[in-house]
């Protein structure tokens, strides 16, 4: 049993976060060579704002996923106390509010205040924030009291040593659980060298830990040189970047793995953990290096997809082996799922296999429209839709009342107005009425629509007021249900 001990900055050799890098397989390996704590890539408040928290079971992770079915930020029990998330903000609340969301998934919470990169400086991010220290206490003030979490920073050194410092002794009274320290001014860029000295004057200025970063070009070529850079610095840890971007293997203390190794277990933790194929061609890129002009490299550059990616690292097989175990389990929790939801089913309920096709309709004209028509014509209230999602594969299913009756279709559908038109098209085909499709002649809702189209016409020859009668208007335009969509109980 793993012991959830609160997360020590002290002594440790930590893995940066980087954008496009910091993905979870790239944290996992770091993890596997030997790296003490790993930091995500940094994500922007608003973003994760939008995301709903998603638990995977087919791949055994929790998933924050946007409204577009992205996967922004993807973490696993393996990580989950020693993963740093890092994000973009320039409000504290927003901030605070994005520390709750991921609070219990991950080991502690970062504020980017070193990126000088215009995605992050916009909006007052990022190396934007060095400049405001007011709001950067407001921020890290907030975390603190806010979450449970140890919260850190991410800056990188002012013009000035006496500048520098004085903001680092201004956040340390924030309560932060420790700081790291990008080395270099926001306009420096790698080839400058790190200036090891502003970072030793803060280590000798403060009691929180200070995490030493920027000396990949410097300093850190192999394991040996990290060690090297921490006493040059006088930090309490090193925090590495694109020396283990290039090769995660620099955390092993019994030195490097062969580069060829390094990338095929990337790559299982790719496709382990349904990693996107242009995140894992990225990551695949920044190892080979130079090596991008061989013909290995050529073939990895025009890959299209993970099974192609994994084919020029000869590993086809595990690419078949695996998404094989995933569809198998993926089959066997549906299966599961579903003799839940028939144990759970209302028996009230009727239910019919059917699907919403949009083809075999009129344009505009859908079951949902003639269903709403019918209960006004039979004096019932309007249709009530109560929709639910399902965690496993995120498909929808809705129920539908009309006369205190409940209808729904047994097929789950991939949105919640797909799953809206399927149960009124159950409603409908129980009762016997017509649900509007093309091949049932003549469309009377149709018919009424030209004629009303007819008559704004007629009014727009006389001189007539053109608004339309609201009560007109009901009568074309579906009525959307306000009902949430909870998740199906697991």
């Amino acid at each position: 049993m793993t012991v959830n001990t609160p997360l020590c900055f002290r002594g440790k050799k930590i893995l940066a976060p980087m954008v496009r890098v910091g993905t979870l397989p790239m944290r996992l390996l770091a993890l596997d060579y030997g790296a003490d704590i790993v930091y995500c890539e940094e994500l922007i408040d608003l973003k994760m704002l939008q995301c709903k928290r998603v638990m995977n079971e087919v791949l055994e992770t929790v998933d924050f996923v946007a409204p577009n079915e992205r996967v922004v930020f993807r973490t696993c029990e393996r990580e989950r106390h020693c993963v740093v998330f890092q994000m973009g903000s320039a409000d504290a609340e927003r901030a605070l509010a994005v520390a709750k969301l991921v609070e219990s998934d991950v080991a502690g919470i970062d504020i980017n205040m070193g990126c000088p990169k215009e995605y992050s400086t916009k909006g007052g991010m990022g190396a934007a924030l060095l400049s405001d220290p007011d709001k950067i206490e407001s921020i890290l003030t907030t975390l603190v009291k806010g979450i449970c979490k140890p919260v850190t920073c991410k800056i990188r050194i002012l013009p000035s040593v006496e500048d520098t410092v004085n903001l680092v002794k201004r956040i340390e009274k924030t309560g932060i659980a420790a700081i790291a320290v990008h080395g270099r001014k926001k306009e420096e860029r790698p080839q400058h060298p790190v200036h090891c000295d502003v970072i030793k004057a803060i280590s000798e200025a403060v009691s929180i830990p200070v995490i030493a970063n920027g000396g990949s070009h410097d300093f850190i070529k192999e394991y040996m040189d990290i060690e090297t850079f921490q006493k040059a610095t006088s930090a309490s840890s090193v925090m590495i970047a694109r020396a283990a971007m290039w090769n995660p293997s620099i955390f092993r203390k019994e030195g490097f793995v062969p580069l060829k190794e390094v990338m095929q277990d990337y790559i299982k933790y790719a496709v382990r953990y349904d990693n996107h194929y242009t995140n894992t061609k990225y990551c695949l890129c920044q190892m080979l290096r130079e090596q991008l002009e061989t013909t290995q490299g050529k073939k990895l550059h025009a890959a299209q997809s993970t099974q192609e990616i994994c084919e020029v690292f000869e590993m086809a097989d595990f690419y078949e082996e695996t998404t094989a175990i995933f569809e198998a389990k993926k089959t066997s929790l549906e299966t599961e799922t579903q003799d839940k939801d028939d144990q759970m089913e209302d028996p009230d309920v009727i239910k019919m296999a059917v699907r919403f096709d949009k083809r075999e309709y009129p344009p505009q004209i859908t079951p949902k429209m003639y269903l709403l028509e019918w209960c006004r014509k039979e004096k019932h209230p309007q249709p009530v839709y109560e929709t639910v999602q399902r965690p496993l594969d995120r498909l929808f299913c809705s129920v539908v009342t009309v006369a205190e009756q409940k209808y729904r279709s047994t097929l789950w559908d991939k949105s919640k107005k797909l799953a809206e038109q399927a149960a009124a098209i159950v409603c409908l085909r129980t009762l016997g009425v017509p649900e509007g499709k093309l091949c049932e002649g003549e469309n009377h809702l149709i018919n009424k629509r030209k004629r009303e189209d007819q008559e704004r016409l007629n009014n727009r020859d006389h001189g007539e007021d053109l608004a339309e009668p609201s009560h007109k208007k009901a009568n074309f335009i579906e009525e959307t249900s306000d009902v949430n969509v909870p998740r199906m109980p697991r």
